[in-house]
């Protein structure tokens, strides 16, 4: 089983700084995470100047205007240049999230492996097409959508000629409330799509994202910061780095754990099975000769003899030698005659 694929989100926790940015992509390695995703956008492609901020990043940013907000946090195409190359130095994938066709363009000529689509343009097929045509994997958000918009999503990436697609399941609320959360919709998309799904994880703490692995999810996208009290949109609801690597760790014995969809004897359990199980034995010394009765068997440990299941197959035959109560029946003191 392949195994899940562990998304550390900066997006744009860095505030707008290289060197935080740097900072960002050495935590989410040292947490073991294999991949970490930053934001690409040019703030004047993406909102109008009176666009409005959502609730959260009007507490969080302290900022009116989502232009204003996005202007502060925007990195030059020459610095995600440096962060793909820092992050190759240091091992770890290098993805962004792309919000423009400008942004898309340049990420696809900086060779980025495979393209994460925000919840926010699942409907902007337009969109979805032109990156779909670059032919690379594409990881799809789904969070404020339902079935028939995510059916017209994968028909229109599909259309492009492009079925390297894996769904994610998304809450897009900040943080996300737990009885919002619906991972049972894992389940729902595989069905649905008979994509790969994983899941983007918006809520506080690390339980579900956990709890999204043993559903299945092959991919666990989830927000990270260095220090969650920083002034910014996303930091209050993103993880620390040692947080991160919990998760991570959490994560990697819950696959684990899960195995294959086979139930099987398993190594350790051998020693246990002949101490756990039972034999059949004599419940009553049996002298050589007799003829075998229910009544001169029950079943005892340990489980090194004949077994339960067999004890029909006893009745009538008769002792080849003498037994002693508590002693396990073996096919060799015994005859088949009846």
């Amino acid at each position: 089983m392949a195994k899940v694929f562990i998304i550390a989100e900066a997006g744009v926790n860095h505030n707008g700084s290289l060197v935080l940015a740097k900072r960002l992509i050495d935590a989410a390695k040292n947490a073991g995470a294999d991949a970490v995703k930053f934001q690409t956008f040019r703030a004047k492609e993406l909102a109008v100047p009176e666009a409005a901020t959502a609730s959260y990043q009007r507490k969080h940013s302290k900022t009116v205007s989502q232009y204003a907000m996005l202007k502060k946090l925007e990195l030059a195409d020459k610095e995600f240049a440096a962060l793909s190359a820092y992050a190759k130095r240091k091992g770890i994938l290098f993805l962004s999230t792309p919000f423009d066709d400008q942004s898309a363009d340049y990420l696809h000529k900086l060779g980025i492996k495979l393209f994460k689509i925000s919840s926010g343009d699942l409907n902007n097929l337009p969109f979805l097409s032109r990156i779909a045509k670059f032919g690379k994997p594409i990881i799809l958000s789904t969070g404020m959508s339902n079935l028939p918009e995510i059916k017209e999503a994968v028909k229109t990436i599909f259309g492009a000629g492009n079925k390297k697609l894996t769904l994610l399941h998304c809450t897009s609320s900040y943080p996300a409330r737990l009885e919002e959360v619906n991972l049972k919709a894992i389940g729902l998309l595989k069905r649905s799509f008979g994509l790969p799904v994983g899941y983007s994880d918006h809520t506080k703490g690390l339980e579900v994202a956990v709890a999204a692995t043993a559903l299945g999810a092959v991919v666990i996208e989830k927000h990270f910061t260095l220090d969650s009290t920083m002034k910014g949109p996303d930091h209050c609801m993103s993880l620390e780095p040692d947080e991160l690597k919990e998760m991570a760790r959490m994560i990697r014995n819950v696959e684990t754990a899960l195995g294959i969809e086979a139930k099987r004897l398993q190594a350790s359990e051998r020693e246990i099975r002949l101490v756990a199980r039972k034999s059949i034995v004599a419940a009553c010394d049996i002298p050589k000769g007799a003829k075998i009765v229910v009544d001169m068997l029950t079943i005892k440990r340990p489980g090194t003899g004949i077994s339960p299941n067999q004890l029909n197959k006893l009745i009538g035959k008769r002792a080849r030698t003498d037994m002693k109560k508590d002693e396990l029946l073996n096919w060799e003191n015994l005859d088949g005659s009846r």
